[in-house]
């Protein structure tokens, strides 16, 4: 008997084991996991659409881009990521060149997001595009003294620009660009011109550049178009005095353009679920999704189909610069290199 019970205890354990590994899964749902740098609300919100409308669970890890591009790199076949969502071009072309994402042929894709923001070998897609503008103070600045990022190195701005560290990749992007148009010598006179023009030491985000120009610390800041739209609807009262004081200038449009970045998406080159990779990437495309990211985020949609949010359209056209965005990724290392050779902190 004591046998005969031990055998039977053997044979329950087994069952409960092949039950839980290949029997009833009834629970069971398919997930995607997605790195990704990208810290907002509106994402977590069309995450959790996309699970609603589709089935498929979302799995998130946030951290720092140049980490999760290592930590892909590093995890190789054994990785669980299906999906990276950066927020800069030059970073997706650095996940390109690290081999780490996979081409991807989707009728849909190329019909949401314009050619000049998607990857030539289709290995990333734009999403969403933001410009990176001046922002001045009408009482202290006449927009007729604006023209380019380049003439802010004159000595009419002596004490009176600020923005971020160089350590910032929206910088770091915007200085890539113009080492693409300009060459590395004229960006680098440029910048050099530019630190000695700076109000304070660079420290902050966004934000807090607008708020130094509010403040008086400078007189024209150089931030992204999204953090002007948050501050415009945010839940703090001087936030909001701050967007509705200042003013927003695109700046080269006489010349080369303004530079715009983008966040975007790629397939990870290992993915175990391909399928549900290119589905997400591509409900993040749609009209719907477009809308969130206008109205939630106050970014520039890539659809086409979708207009940008009123106060964004309320600034006007503008035009680009003419430039693959892939440059910023070939020209990043670069753009570091000589911001911190020329003194900008």
């Amino acid at each position: 008997m004591k046998h005969l019970l031990m055998l039977l205890g053997i044979l329950t354990l087994v069952f409960s084991l092949s039950a839980c590994t290949f029997g009833v899964d009834s629970d069971s749902e398919e997930n995607i996991t997605v790195y990704t740098d990208r810290h907002y609300d509106t994402d977590r919100d069309l995450y959790d659409t996309f699970e609603e409308e589709t089935g498929i669970k979302v799995n998130i890890l946030s951290d720092d881009a140049d980490r999760l591009i290592n930590k892909l790199e590093n995890e190789g076949e054994d990785t669980p990521a299906d999906i990276l969502v950066l927020a800069d071009a030059g970073r997706l072309h650095r996940a390109k060149e690290r081999d780490i994402l996979q081409s991807v042929q989707s009728d849909t894709l190329n019909a949401n997001i314009p050619e000049n923001y998607r990857d030539v070998d289709s290995e990333w897609f734009g999403l969403t595009r933001r410009a990176r503008v001046m922002v001045y103070h009408p009482d202290r600045v006449d927009e007729s003294e604006l023209s380019t990022y380049e003439a802010l190195a004159g000595d009419e701005w002596e004490g009176r620009v600020v923005t971020r560290s160089s350590t910032n990749i929206y910088n770091q992007s915007l200085i890539a660009s113009l080492i693409a148009i300009n060459g590395e010598d004229e960006t680098k006179s440029f910048i050099e011109g530019l630190v000695s023009n700076f109000a304070r030491k660079p420290s902050g985000n966004d934000r807090d550049q607008a708020k130094a120009v509010m403040k008086g610390t400078g007189d024209v800041a150089i931030l992204n178009t999204y953090y002007m739209g948050r501050m415009a609807y945010s839940s703090d009262e001087y936030e909001r005095d701050v967007a509705e004081t200042l003013e927003v200038y695109f700046p080269n449009q006489e010349t080369t353009g303004t530079h715009v970045n983008v966040s975007g998406a790629g397939v990870a080159k290992h993915t175990d679920n391909q399928e549900g990779a290119v589905r997400f990437i591509e409900f993040l495309s749609s009209t719907q999704a477009q809308e969130s990211y206008a109205s939630a985020n106050y970014e520039y949609p890539i659809n086409p189909d979708v207009s940008a949010h009123e106060l964004l359209q309320g600034w006007g056209t503008f035009t680009t610069q003419d430039l693959d965005l892939s440059e910023l990724g070939v020209h990043s290392e670069t753009a570091a290199i000589i911001m911190d050779e020329s003194g900008w902190e």
